[in-house]
């Protein structure tokens, strides 16, 4: 009776380890998609022999090698001068699933948050996708992430073409790539959902009616520290917020600070002034392009500012939206060393901290690492002339920046 009762316990730890050995880790998946080998004894392992990997991984160790040496790296070395005491929570709006400035721009925070209208998606068992279309599945990834790794923002007409069908769909494959070839280790992905008041289920679960939909990713940064990344498919508009609890889950993470890029000048609109109002309320700091909060939304008995790079006004796409009292403001710029936002180019791109003062108006000298104040002057008439921005250079059909 022992015996059979040892014989069994042994059969029954083979059978686990057997399974566990069949197990497709969501690490791992990440890692097959970014170009990147997986575990050794990963079931994905044996895919990596096939040509269209091999190439696949061969463009994203170029492309991420030049992105990192052209742009990352800077940004991080200007946040440790610039951004000395950072808050644990991030907030990125209108971020689609870009967690690679997120993190770039606040690698010390502990949790993310990152929202857009493009739908989460799914990524399947890669072990059960037919051989044959893992190939193009890789391709569509590439041409999905081919703007914002040659220009740091997406094209989202783009990505929806690239990345709407099949089984390899919407953001989180996007999410799996940049979590990967940034370092980290993921832990635990679920599913989850809003309720109209901001508490979170998961996607089983019944959440009620005008639900917002997104995922929760926990992950390990290369020193260790467990983090969470959440993204949700939202529509970040006054009607849109309105009916969700989406704002609401954010309220219990503030105080936070954000990141606001190429962000189609949502924010200078009035169909957008409740999320507006929430980042100016919620925030102690600030990173954005002039495509983010326009500069007359804000106090400035309640912050300071600190203009970075060259403001040459909109790109032609969004008429309307040049703003006199930024030119004004970036007279006083100091010099950065990499580009940003839809003026993609480092010579042309603009970068605005924003801190925000103690409730007394005092400065705060844990705040920043407190550059040379820009506040911005007092306009003198006459107004001063318009500048002419420069042509915007629209990328051909297909383009990359890197060569395959």
């Amino acid at each position: 009776m022992k015996m059979a009762a040892v014989a069994a316990a042994m059969l029954f730890a083979a059978t686990a380890l057997a399974r566990a050995a069949d197990t497709v880790t969501a690490d791992d998946t990440a890692r097959f998609l970014a170009g990147m080998p997986p575990s050794a004894d990963s079931p994905l392992t044996p895919l990596t022999n096939e040509p269209a990997w091999q190439r696949h991984a061969k463009f994203f160790d170029s492309a991420f090698g030049q992105l990192e040496q052209r742009q990352l790296s800077k940004i991080r070395t200007w946040t440790d001068a610039n951004l000395a005491a950072p808050r644990l929570t991030m907030f990125y709006m209108f971020s689609g699933p870009d967690f690679l400035y997120a993190d770039a721009f606040y690698p010390k925070a502990v949790t993310y948050v990152l929202s857009a209208l493009e739908p989460v998606g799914k990524v399947p068992d890669l072990t059960k996708v037919p051989r044959g279309s893992i190939g193009s599945n890789l391709y569509d990834i590439e041409q999905s992430l081919g703007s914002i790794l040659s220009f740091s923002f997406f094209i989202t007409k783009e990505m929806k073409t690239d990345l709407q069908a099949g089984p390899i769909s919407g953001t989180l494959p996007l999410l799996y790539v940049f979590l990967a070839r940034s370092g980290k280790t993921i832990r635990d992905v679920s599913l989850i959902a809003l309720d109209d008041k901001g508490a979170t289920y998961f996607a089983n679960e019944n959440a009620g009616t005008n639900v917002t939909r997104g995922v929760r990713i926990v992950f390990a940064s290369d020193d260790g520290q467990e983090k969470t990344l959440y993204y949700f498919a939202t529509d970040l508009s006054n009607r849109g917020v309105k009916s969700s609890g989406f704002l609401q889950f954010c309220q219990t993470l503030a105080p936070a600070d954000s990141l606001i890029k190429s962000a189609s000048y949502l924010l200078h609109t009035g169909h957008f002034t409740t999320v507006r109002d929430f980042l100016l309320a919620n925030n102690a700091a600030i990173i954005q392009d002039d495509s983010g909060i326009p500069l007359v939304s804000y106090d400035p008995k309640k912050w300071r500012f600190f203009p970075f790079g060259r403001y040459a006004g909109p790109i032609d796409k969004f008429p309307g939206t040049y703003q006199p009292k930024y030119a004004e403001l970036f007279r006083r710029a100091q010099p950065m060393d990499f580009g940003i936002g839809y003026r993609w180019r480092s010579f042309e791109s603009n970068l605005l901290l924003s801190v925000k003062l103690p409730s007394d108006g005092s400065e705060s000298a844990d705040t920043t690492s407190s550059p040379p104040s820009a506040e911005p002057p007092q306009p003198k008439p006459p107004r001063p002339r318009k500048p002419r921005p420069p042509t915007y250079f629209e990328p051909p059909p297909g383009f990359f920046w890197f060569s395959r």
